[in-house]
C-alpha cells in the first residue's frame, strides 16, 4: 500500500505503444474500482514502453471494443513509461512478458522491481501469462483480448480490494 494511508493506490498498465491494451486495462480497471465504491481509493493510469504514438489517442478498434462493451476511452491519450511512474505508482502492470523484461531493464532498485506484475498473474488458471497484442489483427481480436484484460482485472482488484478497503 503507499506510504500515506489517504493518499490512493495508484496502477499503472503498460503496453507497447499505449494504444491497445494498456488503456483497456486502465478503463476496466477504472470502472470496477468505481463500482465497487473504492474508485476514490485508486487512481489508475497506462503507459507504453514504446514512444511510437505518444499524444495519440487510443487506435480507433480499441475504442470501438470498449464502446460495444458500454466503456469510454475517448479521453486517452498515449504516452511513455518514465523512471518516475515507478516512484508515482504502488504497482506496475505489464501486459506481456516482453514488457515485463524491459520494466525490469528499467527498475533502478528492488523497490521498483518489486512493483511490476503480470495481468494475467493474478489470474489462477490463466492459459499464458500473455495478453496478445490485437494492433494486426481485426475487430475480433481487440474483442478477444478486452474480455480477457476484462477477467484478469477482475482478479486483480480481487487481490487489492480487502487492502484498500481496509485503508480507506
Amino acid at each position: 500500500m503507499t506510504a500515506n494511508p489517504d493518499a490512493p493506490f495508484r496502477v499503472v498498465f503498460v503496453c507497447s505503444g499505449n494504444i491497445c491494451r494498456s488503456p483497456m486495462a486502465d478503463v476496466v480497471f477504472r470502472r470496477i474500482a468505481d463500482t465497487s465504491g473504492l474508485g476514490a481509493h485508486i487512481a489508475s493510469s497506462s503507459a507504453g514502453t514504446g514512444d511510437w504514438h505518444v499524444g495519440e489517442r487510443a487506435d480507433h478498434r480499441t475504442l470501438a471494443a470498449l464502446e460495444r462493451l458500454g466503456y469510454d476511452g475517448s479521453s486517452h491519450r498515449a504516452r511513455q513509461f518514465q523512471y518516475a511512474d515507478f516512484e508515482r505508482n504502488d504497482l506496475v502492470v505489464a501486459l506481456d512478458r516482453s514488457h515485463e523484461r524491459v520494466l525490469r531493464g528499467w527498475a533502478r532498485d528492488d523497490d521498483d522491481a518489486d512493483k511490476i506484475a503480470l495481468l494475467q498473474s493474478f489470474l489462477s488458471d490463466a492459459e499464458t501469462l500473455d495478453v496478445p497484442d490485437p494492433y494486426y489483427a481485426g475487430a475480433p481480436m481487440f474483442d478477444e483480448v478486452l474480455g480477457m484484460i476484462e477477467r484478469a482485472s477482475r482478479a486483480l482488484f480481487r487481490q487489492l480490494e480487502p487492502a484498500i478497503r481496509s485503508a480507506g
